[in-house]
């Protein structure tokens, strides 16, 4: 790791948002909404450590860097870099952020619902806004993109109750992840063709002329496409405007400060080294300049405030965009001053909508009347926001333009001279909607209901005062502020012999007369605003992108519902059919296509393996000729045996262990689910005949045997295999290579095998319990009997309690304990005393050698799968012997507990890296002797295993709490209704309807779907 240029740890900045996040719930159960306040101390504390940087920027020291290896052998690392650019928009993210925060103290009412988890979010929205500017590493600052787009989808959709607020999120999501995924083409494409991921480096690099010219033009127009995206260019820019139903912080953050400005910083950041390839410059400035004039042209037909502003928003960018492809020096100190005087005064904007939404009720302007002579000192923050957008003087948005319109005129290129034309007709439009704006707002109009005068909370108050404050103070200071901004862009190359510099006043030159022309006509378009209304309405309306989205989305939609309704037909054998078929299309392919085939055939090693796959081959056969479901289950479960034999003929002990332990489990889990159906096989009435069924089995079988066949005969080069056994025991400090591949070699294919996991409990807890995912399971009360069974027990029940023996002789004790507790909630016919004493006897040992194979798997047989599959048995045997309750009594915990409990130990060992190392999942190893054990040896790879133990586990409480107790209740819930209709009035008879529904549900199956299958 190097921290050049600063004593403060990056990372830990960047990782205290997170943690603030996760402490917001807490948090807001203590404080209230003051809650807030405390979480703005996050993004405060960020804005405080860049602010102390300001010596090293304005001295030209280094950067701040540091940098963490991820995946060496990819030449991957975590970079974060804090130089002039990064430290500029830090200061925006944090500094705007913690205001947003102290804002939102008064903005939402104390009972506002979901409170806690919206602040939580929008802590891990800034966390990646921040993450996302000081990443140096191209697939780091990826993933804090992609956060900041899933982050904000949430915040978006804060008030998810409105269909409008869930539309207008899936509606950014949708369109920013498009974006998304193109910039990870053309992120990884550059990555490759620049032989590196450094941001810095490949900007140092560069286009260079005749250097893989097509595939560094293909990878950086990709890029754009996502930068476009995310910052609302036309054709993405609909999003925007659609995401004002997100409440008020999150507009004035989100699309004025932070997220949006994420593609005008990659922009900027790439512009140095891009600005001269072909088709940059071309495409931004046609794309920035169509922006900006639609933008603004459709803010003067808005009525809603937020609507004002957030047309105005897209214009803005469009401005942004044009100014920050150039790449130059001067010109992108204009693009840096640009971009910190939009998020001054647009936030500030924002935020006072919020107060006069809060306040009024309402943002439409037709019904906004007096509001400026009720509210003097918001009238004046609004006026100078406004005003410092339209570039009046002496605010910093003039300054800004001044900087913009004099560096491109000075540029002297054609694309100089283009951009200013655009951007003077679209700074006209910004002109007009501000004043709009400030008319509709604060205006006393004729025939409105004035506002009536609310007080407010001065600390409501004080952040867009503060931001107005700093808009003023920042115009007027701007030649002490030139060296901070240009900190960044005199480090470019390009521009005029004299570098420009900031300042209030450059004397009359044509920028001067640029703004003042731009100020004229824009108010001169506001006082006939009537007339331009007028000239709207009888305009085309263009290309309605918007109206494209939806159509696509509805699109879509409709040919998932054509494709869904012909191919999901209830039918398992047409979806295995379907699925072979297609299998056996794309190999056939493919081995045409081969030009690699093995020069010799080995049928086998032993005469024991031929003995082994003739056994397969028969089971396999004898399956197809079951007649009972619970037959067929066995006979396919002596393949799987048969291969625990074959591993272990080829000495693979762990192998052996594991594929019988989930041989067993497999077996149990499918007569969870028999029990609910038929114990017989139908005789299908579908499309596909049996003989059809046989000719695709047997097709697919050769082809898998061809595969293989293939497969082997094409390795030519010797695996990387055969360094697991040296890499194991050298570096992994383990004599069984199979466990310590699976946590130290390959921990990262572990971890993404045990998030799968997690996964498919969710899902198979999710087919039972339909309404919500059940936690722990109801405990044994003996006093209360609460099912069907218990209650219709015979008294000679009694009898299986345990004896007791008192001074007149033994006697029946039924407070006491029996050899499993729950034994007593089942029917006589349902138990077995010895299953009951032998679990009994069993269960605690079959769970302490479980944990003896989860410790020796390092270099035994073992590890925390099978440690895990091992302890899940255990349950199993209890469930099995005394039902759900006594699987309640066994392991009285919440499985989703487990779960996470387990992915959060794998997971942390990944970042326990960089306290003893400086890779992810590196291992560290401590030994020592102690008096009574010897010599012990302990490896940060045994903390992951236990890991996969707790995930194995929680897994197996998942599927039998799901497969298991969910059905139990299922089925006893259909004899309670059962019994209850056959006990009805015998008068008026059983209600047959409800009679048949019951029947239906625990009898009748369908083979073959809807689509002509038999029922049973």
């Amino acid at each position: 790791m190097s921290n050049l240029g600063g004593g403060w740890n990056m990372t830990v900045l960047v990782g205290a948002f997170f943690v603030a996040a996760l402490l917001a719930a807490p948090l807001f159960r203590l404080c209230g909404r003051a809650a807030f306040l405390v979480l703005a101390l996050v993004p405060g504390a960020g804005f405080l450590v860049s602010l102390a940087q300001l010596p090293r920027i304005l001295s030209g020291g280094d950067d701040w860097l540091e940098h963490f290896n991820w995946l060496p052998a990819l030449n991957l690392q975590v970079v974060f870099l804090m130089d002039p650019l990064a430290w500029l928009l830090s200061l925006l993210v944090t500094g705007i952020g913690a205001l947003v925060f102290v804002y939102c103290a008064r903005y939402f009412a104390a009972d506002e619902p979901r409170l806690a988890r919206f602040a939580g979010v929008l802590m891990a929205f800034a966390g990646m806004m921040y993450g996302l500017i000081l990443a140096d590493e191209m697939l780091l600052l990826f993933i804090f993109w992609e956060g900041t787009t899933v982050f904000s989808y949430l915040l978006i959709g804060q008030y998810n109750s409105r269909q409008q607020s869930r539309r207008a999120a899936l509606q950014a999501l949708v369109v920013t992840t498009a974006g998304g995924l193109a910039m990870l083409v053309g992120v990884i494409l550059l990555t490759v063709v620049m032989g590196t991921g450094r941001i810095s480096t490949i900007v140092d690099i560069g286009y260079a002329v005749g250097i893989n010219d097509g595939l560094v033009i293909t990878a950086v127009m990709l890029i754009l496409v996502g930068a476009v995206s995310k910052s609302a260019l036309i054709p993405f820019h609909f999003w925007l405007p659609g995401a004002m139903a997100a409440p008020t912080p999150v507009s004035a953050y989100l699309h004025a400060a932070a997220m949006v400005k994420a593609g005008i910083y990659l922009v900027l950041r790439l512009a140095p080294g891009f600005h001269a390839m072909p088709g940059w410059t071309a495409v931004l400035l046609a794309l920035g300049i169509t922006t900006m004039l639609m933008g603004g042209w459709q803010a003067l037909r808005q009525f809603d405030l937020k609507l004002v502003l957030a047309f105005g928003t897209v214009s803005q960018l469009g401005f942004l965009m044009i100014v920050s492809a150039f790449g130059t020096r001067d010109i992108t100190l204009a693009a840096t001053t640009l971009l910190l005087a939009h998020g001054l005064f647009k936030s500030a904007l924002f935020l006072i909508v919020g107060i006069i939404d809060h306040r009024a009720g309402t943002r439409d302007l037709r019904k906004l009347s007096g509001y400026g002579a009720r509210s003097k000192g918001l009238f004046v923050a609004a006026l100078i926001a406004a005003a410092s957008m339209a570039g009046v003087p002496p605010l910093f948005g003039f300054v800004a333009k001044e900087a913009v319109y004099t560096t491109l005129l000075e540029d002297g290129t054609k694309a100089g001279a283009i951009a200013v034309i655009g951007i003077f007709l679209g700074s006209v439009l910004t002109v007009a909607y501000s004043a709009r704006f400030v008319w509709g707002a604060f205006a006393t109009k004729p025939g409105v209901e004035p506002i009536e005068p609310a007080r407010e909370s001065p600390l409501f108050m004080s952040v867009p005062y503060l931001l107005a404050a700093l808009t003023v103070l920042a115009g007027l200071a701007s030649s002490w502020l030139d060296p901070v901004i240009a900190s960044w862009s005199s480090r470019l190359a390009g521009g005029a012999e004299k570098p420009y510099y900031l300042a209030l006043w450059h004397g009359l030159e044509p920028a001067l007369l640029l703004s003042a022309g731009n100020l004229a006509l824009g108010l001169a378009m506001f006082w006939f605003a009537r007339q331009v209304s007028v000239f709207q309405a009888a305009m085309p309306d263009g290309i309605d992108f918007h109206g494209l989205y939806r159509r696509s989305i509805t699109g879509l939609e409709a040919s998932a519902a054509y494709v869904t309704a012909r191919t999901q037909r209830g039918s398992m054998p047409f979806y295995q059919g379907v699925i072979y078929i297609v299998f056996i299309g794309s190999m056939s392919a493919a081995l045409l296509l081969n030009d690699t085939w093995p020069s010799g055939i080995a049928l086998a090693d032993n005469a024991l393996q031929i003995i082994v796959a003739a056994a397969i081959i028969m089971a396999a056969l004898a399956a197809t000729r079951a007649q009972k479901r619970f037959a067929a289950v066995v006979i396919v479960g002596i393949s799987g045996y048969m291969m625990v034999a074959f591993f272990a003929l080829q000495g693979a002990p762990d192998l052996a262990l594991t594929q019988v332990l989930v041989e067993t489990i497999t077996i149990v889990v499918f007569v969870l689910v028999l029990r609910r159906l038929p114990a017989r096989i139908g005789n299908s009435s579908g499309r596909l005949s049996p003989s059809l069924r046989g000719l695709i089995a047997a097709v697919f079988g050769i082809m898998m045997m061809l595969l293989v066949f293939v497969a082997f005969g094409a390795r030519t080069a010797a695996p990387i295999s055969e360094a697991f056994p040296f890499l194991a025991y050298e570096y992994g400090h383990g004599k069984n290579v199979v466990n310590v591949t699976l946590v130290d070699i390959r921990a990262w294919d572990t971890l993404g095998e045990l998030s799968v996991v997690v996964a498919a409990a969710t899902g198979v807890a999710s087919l039972i319990f339909v309404r919500g995912r059940e936690g722990r399971l109801q405990r044994f009360q003996s006093h209360r009997p609460d099912s069907f069974a218990a209650r219709h027990r015979p008294v000679e029940d009694e009898l299986f309690s345990p004896m007791r023996t008192t001074d007149d002789g033994p006697s029946t004790d039924t407070k006491r304990s029996a050899w499993l507790l729950a034994g007593r909630a089942l029917a006589p016919k349902n138990r077995s005393i010895l299953l009951e004493v032998l679990v009994r006897l069993l269960f605690h040992p079959i769970l302490v050698f479980s944990v003896y194979l989860l410790f020796a798997g390092h270099n035994l047989p073992g590890g925390g799968f099978a440690a895990g599959l091992v302890a899940g048995m255990a349950l199993v045997a209890r469930y099995l012997a005394a039902g759900r309750h006594e699987l309640a009594e066994a392991a009285p915990i919440d499985a989703g507990l487990l779960l996470g409990l387990g992915l959060a130990l794998a997971a942390g060992t990944s970042l326990g890296g960089f306290l003893w190392g400086s890779v992810f999942f590196e291992s560290a190893y401590w030994s020592t002797e102690l008096p009574v054990l010897g010599y012990v040896s302990f490896g940060t790879s045994t903390i992951f295993d236990i890991g996969v133990y707790f995930v194995v586990v929680g897994l197996m409480l998942d599927i039998l709490r799901s497969l298991g107790a969910g059905v139990d209740r299922h089925q006893e819930a259909d004899e309670e209704r059962l019994a209850e209709s056959l006990s009805r009035d015998e008068h008026a008879g059983p209600d047959t309807t409800e009679l048949h529904a019951i029947l239906g549900r625990m009898d009748d199956v369908e083979v073959d779907g809807p689509a002509g299958g038999s029922r049973l």
